[in-house]
């Protein structure tokens, strides 16, 4: 049976350090080699199990990555801890006492582990609520350094009596584990089979670090702990095991997952521990006042102390209730924003069931009118053919077979813009299309002043693209031109076809105000037009539409005045139109 890699990985780490610390302390006797080879290989553990746990750190998940980062945080304190600890024997030779500078250390190092837990890395939540939850790390970190301040550092420095100070450390260095341990525990039964068993593995290793301390503080008051000794080796084990943790969640792959119900009512629990833990203080300040029996120099340090842990902590709380505010500021906005938003939605959905039914009417009244425009056009071309006919009645007839040719395009170009087909790519002429929106749109500019000059320079390569699709997008801009140039009194709307390299290149230039904000004129739901005219979805459905043809859509203001769309569509050069269209089109609307 062949095993994987990372099995591989575990098996050694167990084999090499535990196995092999567990060797030294039953081969080699108590002395300066064992000495120098228990303190570095506690040394070497610690940067294990970092390794393995910042692993899991280069996720998408920003609380994943900082839930795997703060506990790497926890094990690189511990082991600065261990360095003072291997200086004192190693360097200076001599046994480090019960509570020496770096049980401090050695105590810090279970707040981030504690940080770590109550991010709740196995849940999806909101940036925002993640920024609240520093916060929170923030108090319940302030609340313990404090707890140990208040227990501890009065023994040591204002009233010295090491006995007291020891004892002290051990009870809440112990009770700091027990709460980890604790939360671990809890985190088991609450998830599932991939965060269970990754808090499963964390579970064992906390809960085998805390049977250590205790076993080596128990060794320590008996006179029978040394360095390299077998009760070093469950705390050997507990880091390679924390690494192990580390091993099995890259393995896994786990994914933060959506909250239940059930979870979202015990979501809170950071923040409440840290409200418990600052209207704890002044709690243990008239404890310590009022009834405890310590000397009058440890009482007014604790209330000092207390005075300095209350500022500090309502500081933080204010704060954060600042940022909650400023948020709850902002998703109102949001959701007033968001509320307008599908308000115009649904008006452009109601515009749209308008548009298919126009279409519809359009598309019938058009197969209505092409039936006598059809008998119009044969009736026209017998009279034009027909002898009899003299010079001054043949040039009416030839009159009226051209506007009744010019009315059938008209119909035609309605029966394409309104047709509701897929999008069928083909090879198209420009010119063609752009004729044809010019056209269209030309219909109501009657009583307005108002221009459109349809010029072609060139022949122009075909295009790839849906006709239909092209002309919608073609029409759309020149009816927000029109619009523009209709606030602003009139103009002229230039619309121009060139080639340019590789592309086929589409201008329309009005002499309107110009775009307020050119970066946002292709977001969606952003407009300029009062309610009713528009909803600001038009131009972002041209964008998707021009990027679906692989081509670019711009706008920008001319610095003459007005604004300028620019369309690049990709040129296929191997294919020439059969028809150019006229060179120049000069639509002029009295």
């Amino acid at each position: 049976m062949r095993v994987s890699r990372s099995t591989g990985v575990i098996i050694t780490a167990w084999a090499v350090f535990v196995g092999g610390y567990a060797g030294m302390s039953l081969l080699a006797s108590p002395g300066p080699g064992l000495t120098a080879f228990g303190e570095i290989t506690r040394c070497l553990v610690p940067l294990f199990a970092n390794a393995c746990l910042l692993w899991n750190a280069g996720s998408p998940y920003r609380r994943r990555n900082a839930f795997w980062i703060l506990l790497a945080l926890g094990c690189t304190i511990w082991l600065a801890g261990q360095m003072m600890w291997t200086y004192n024997e190693l360097v200076l030779h001599r046994a480090a006492p019960g509570v020496f500078s770096g049980n401090l250390v050695f105590f810090l190092h279970t707040i981030p582990l504690m940080a770590a837990l109550a991010l709740q890395p196995h849940e999806r939540r909101l940036g925002r609520v993640l920024r609240y939850g520093y916060l929170d790390l923030a108090m319940l970190a302030l609340w313990w350094v404090y707890l140990y301040a208040f227990l501890v550092i009065p023994w040591q420095t204002v009233r010295p009596d090491p006995s007291v100070a020891d004892e002290k450390y051990f009870q809440i260095y112990a009770v700091a584990n027990m709460v980890f341990v604790a939360g671990l525990a809890v985190y088991v039964l609450r998830n599932r089979k991939g965060w269970r068993s990754v808090y499963g593995h964390l579970f064992g290793a906390a809960s085998t670090y805390l049977l250590a301390n205790l076993a080596i503080d128990w060794a320590q008051m008996q006179g029978k702990y040394y360095t390299g000794s077998l009760f070093d080796v469950p705390l050997v084990a507990s880091f390679v095991w924390f690494g192990t943790a580390g091993i099995v969640a890259q393995r896994e792959q786990l994914v933060p997952e959506p909250p239940s119900r059930t979870r979202n009512e015990h979501a809170q629990w950071p923040v409440r521990l840290a409200m418990i833990g600052v209207l704890s203080m002044p709690a243990l300040a008239v404890w310590s006042e009022f009834v405890s029996k310590t000397p009058d120099a440890v009482r007014h340090f604790r209330l000092l102390l207390t005075l300095v842990g209350i500022f500090i902590g309502a500081a933080i709380t204010f704060f954060r209730q600042y940022q909650v505010e400023k948020d709850r500021l902002y998703l109102f906005h949001e959701s007033q924003d968001a509320l307008e938003n599908l308000k115009r939605l649904q008006t452009q959905f109601v515009q749209a069931e308008k548009l298919v039914s126009l279409g519809q009417l359009a598309a019938g009244a058009a197969h209505e009118i092409n039936n006598p425009l059809t008998a119009i056009l044969g009736f026209a071309d017998v009279l034009v053919d027909a002898e009899t006919t003299d010079e001054r009645t043949r040039g009416i007839l030839e009159k009226i077979r051209e506007q009744a040719r010019r009315v059938k395009r008209l119909v035609m170009s309605l029966q394409s813009f309104a047709r509701q087909v897929p999008a069928e790519k083909q090879l198209l002429d420009v010119n063609t299309i752009l004729a044809n929106a010019v056209q269209l749109r030309t219909l109501d500019l009657r009583d307005k002043n108002i221009r459109i000059a349809l010029e072609n320079r060139s022949v122009l390569p075909a295009v790839r693209g849906d006709p239909n699709q092209l002309l919608q997008v073609f029409y759309h801009l020149i009816s927000n031109a029109v619009d523009a140039m209709e606030e602003a009194g009139g103009g002229v709307l230039e619309v121009s076809a060139v080639r340019e390299k590789q592309s086929v290149v589409m201008e329309f230039s009005d002499g309107g105000p110009g775009l307020r904000d050119p970066e946002r004129v292709f977001d969606p739901f952003y407009t300029t037009k009062p309610v009713g005219k528009g909803t600001g979805l038009g131009l972002s459905i041209c964008y998707g539409v021009v990027q679906e043809h692989g081509g670019k859509i711009t706008g920008y203001n001319r610095p003459e005045g007005g604004a300028t769309f620019r369309i690049e569509l990709p040129a296929v050069l191997a294919v020439l139109p059969k028809i150019a269209a006229p060179a120049t089109t000069l639509v002029n609307v009295p």
